[in-house]
Formats: C-alpha cells, structure tokens, sequence
C-alpha cells in the first residue's frame, strides 16, 4: 500500500467533478466516468491517451506516492493530516490554465504563487517522517527521467525530484502527447472544458490523502481534510525550512 498527500478538494466541488469526468474515474466512489467528446479523437484513443492520469485520480502532487515508514501507523498519518489542516490557514491563487508541460496537458497556474508553492513545500516536509525510505527498483525508474544533479539530490534525499525550487504545480490531463495534431486538438478540448474553472482566483482550502492498495492499483480518495487554522503557508515553509535543511546536504 502507498499513499500521496494531494491537493485535491470535496466531490462537489466543480473542479473535481470536471477533472474527474475529464480523466474517466472517480477516485472517491471508484467507479468509472464518461468521458467528454473531443472533436477529431476517436473516444477509444482518448480514453488510451488519459489512462495514466486516471489511474492516479485527478490530482495535484503535493507529497509524492510513499509507503509508510515501519515505525509509524496510518492511525499515525491520519492525525497527522488532521492536525496540518487545524494549522495552515487557506490560501488565494489567481487562477489556474490549461497549459502544455513538456509533451503532457495539464492544468497549471497561470503565474508565480508563492502560497500554493510554500503549501507544497511544507507538506514535503510535514510528512516526511511517515515516508519510507525509497527502492532500489523505484529510485532506478526516477532515474530514467534524466534528472539534474540537484532533482537526483531530492530524490534520495526526499523521494521526489520535483520539490521545493524544482516545484511546479500540475493536475495532469493527459499521457505523453507524441503527435502534435491529436495533442492540439486535446488542448482546444480541455480549455473549452475546463473554462468554467479556470482563469479565476481560487481559495484553496484543503488537501486528500489518496491511497494505492497495492502497486498499480489505482489511486482512491481516503479523506479530504480542510484547512481551518491561521498559520499561512509561507509562514509555516520558513520554519520547517529553517529547522530541517535538508535539501542542502
């Protein structure tokens, strides 16, 4: 079993609802969606091009898939997580966008968000301590992806290269898109699709812990926690960073 802390919001939220209709799962009930018609893609082929995403619910990574350390319980993490979100206070964001990140589709911030980039941060480092340390097996697939010096010092160091300065929020939409026709035309979908909730400021007001039941499974919603404390994220990034540097080793 493996679990991720992600941001992610209730099942009523537009946002989830959209998201999830869009990837063709819905990890609170596991039941499948249908998918929405994309003009010149096949539904099949659609259906092919999204079912890496899907099988990790719609999401965005705040702590990367981890199993559990042996010396602490998901009892342990549960609270945790309840006593996160009675500390950290929501946040604004100014709006998110249907963007290209490398050859996949996602939905990205449309700038520089210092809150929801500390939020990241924080929960990297909030949760650590309930991380197992990483497989030879995984930290060789990590490695695949031609990771920088420093993606490779937060892989050992952390379990995910994309933390901290390297941290670039995305709810991710697609599989790799090869063909630049097809992905286009996947694009044009989406941002018509998702322009109900995009290009808006969002207050972002809570976090999930999905779960993988065992490996390749898909990801299921465990619970969705909302913010309610006062300590804003930047605030509370400062302090964990000054306490625990350990990115710098």
């Amino acid at each position: 079993m493996r679990y991720a802390i992600y941001f992610a919001a209730g099942a009523d939220d537009p946002l989830m609802q959209l998201g999830n209709a869009w990837l063709g799962r819905d990890p609170f009930t596991g039941s499948s969606l249908r998918q929405p018609d994309v003009d010149g893609v096949d539904a099949s082929r659609f259906q092919d091009l999204t079912d890496s995403p899907r099988r990790y619910g719609f999401h965005g990574t705040l702590k990367a898939p981890f199993h559990l350390h042996p010396d602490v319980s998901e009892a342990a993490l549960l609270d945790a997580c309840k006593a996160f979100a009675d500390d950290i206070a929501p946040f604004e964001i100014k709006g998110l966008g249907v963007n290209r990140l490398g050859k996949f589709l996602a939905l990205t911030t449309d700038q520089n968000e210092p809150g929801l980039a500390a939020f990241a941060a924080i929960c990297v480092h909030r949760f650590e301590m309930f991380r197992a340390p990483l497989s030879e097996a995984d930290l060789e697939r990590r490695r695949r992806s031609n990771l920088t010096q420093k993606q490779d010092a937060y892989l050992t160091g952390w379990g995910y290269p994309y933390i901290f300065d390297e941290f670039r929020f995305h709810m991710t939409l697609s599989n790799k898109l090869e063909n630049e026709t097809e992905a286009g035309k996947i694009a044009a979908a989406a941002r018509d699709y998702f322009s109900a909730v995009t290009g808006e400021p969002r207050i972002c007001n809570s976090f999930a812990l999905y779960v993988e039941p065992e490996r390749n499974a898909p990801f299921d919603v465990h619970t969705v926690f909302h913010l309610t404390g006062e300590t804003s994220p930047v605030t509370a990034e400062s302090h964990a960073a000054l306490l625990t540097p350990k990115e710098n080793a």
